[in-house]
C-alpha cells in the first residue's frame, strides 16, 4: 500500500499527502529514526527546497557487501545513491547501511533514468524500512524498492 505514489497522488495530491503524514505519525514509534526525520520534514517533499530529491538526476548507485567472520562468510549488503540535485547546485546522497532486499526495476533508460519523481518511506510487513522511488521522463522509466534498516541523507553543496 502506498500513499503518494502514482495512482494515489493523481486522484487528490493534498489528500494523498495528508494520508501519508497520518500514516507516518501512526507508525512513528516503529519507524527507523533517520527515515522518519526525512519523511516527516517540511522540506523533503518541497520541490523549491534545493535539498529535495524531486527532479534530481541519478549520478550513481553503488551496491556493496562488507564481510566478517573467519571465512568472510557473514555478509552485509548496503546501497549508496547519489543524485545531482534538481537545481544543479549540489548533490544528494542516500545511504542504506543494511539492505535486506531490493529491486531496481527499469523500462527504458537509454536516455538515463531521467527525473526522480516521487518517493515514499513505509514499513514492510517485517517492520523494516521500505523506500519506494519513481523515476520518470517523457514516460515512466522505472521504480525502485529498497528494504533496509534505515537510510541516511546528505546534502553536498557544489563548491
Amino acid at each position: 500500500m502506498s500513499f503518494i505514489l502514482d495512482a494515489e497522488r493523481s486522484a487528490d495530491v493534498v489528500a494523498a499527502f495528508e494520508r501519508y503524514r497520518d500514516y507516518l505519525q501512526s507508525v512513528r514509534d516503529s519507524f527507523p529514526a533517520c527515515a522518519f526525520e526525512l519523511a516527516s520534514s517540511e522540506w523533503y517533499f518541497t520541490p523549491s527546497d534545493h535539498r529535495c530529491p524531486h527532479d534530481g538526476w541519478l549520478e550513481e548507485v553503488v551496491v556493496s557487501e562488507s564481510s566478517s567472520g573467519s571465512r568472510h562468510e557473514q555478509r552485509t549488503t548496503s546501497i549508496r545513491v547519489r543524485l545531482r540535485a534538481a537545481y544543479h547546485d549540489g548533490f544528494i546522497e542516500f545511504h542504506y547501511p543494511q539492505v535486506f532486499r531490493y529491486s531496481l526495476d527499469t523500462s527504458d533508460v537509454s536516455g538515463g533514468h531521467r527525473d526522480w519523481r516521487y518517493d515514499e518511506f513505509r514499513l514492510s510487513d517485517a517492520g523494516r524500512l521500505l523506500h519506494e522511488i519513481e523515476w520518470c521522463g517523457p514516460s515512466d522509466t522505472g521504480r525502485w524498492l529498497i528494504e533496509a534498516s534505515d537510510v541516511t541523507f546528505h546534502w553536498i553543496p557544489k563548491p
